[in-house]
């Protein structure tokens, strides 16, 4: 995953707790605090940090459910020299 990918959830993760958690595939967006309103929220600032339009189609909850389903749908929207930089 994409460094700035992991910075722009962090805010988004409202019961990670006050230390600083390891943000991996595995993280359970949804447990940690990103509700279907967040959910949007998140989706804009992808779309505008990554200069992407993520699919209509994508935009569900399993996309929502784990850091590292949400970063595929990234990822995949990426140029390619982008896109090689990280995976979930």
């Amino acid at each position: 995953m994409d460094a700035r990918f992991t910075e722009l959830l962090r805010p988004f993760l409202k019961h990670a707790g006050p230390e600083e958690i390891t943000i991996t595939g595995d993280t359970d967006l949804r447990r940690l605090g990103v509700d279907s309103m967040q959910a949007i929220e998140l989706l804009f600032r992808l779309e505008d940090t990554f200069g992407i339009e993520l699919p209509d189609e994508d935009m569900n909850d399993a996309t929502f459910a784990t850091a590292g389903n949400l970063w595929r749908v990234v990822a995949a929207q990426l140029p390619d020299g982008d896109n090689a930089r990280g995976s979930a």
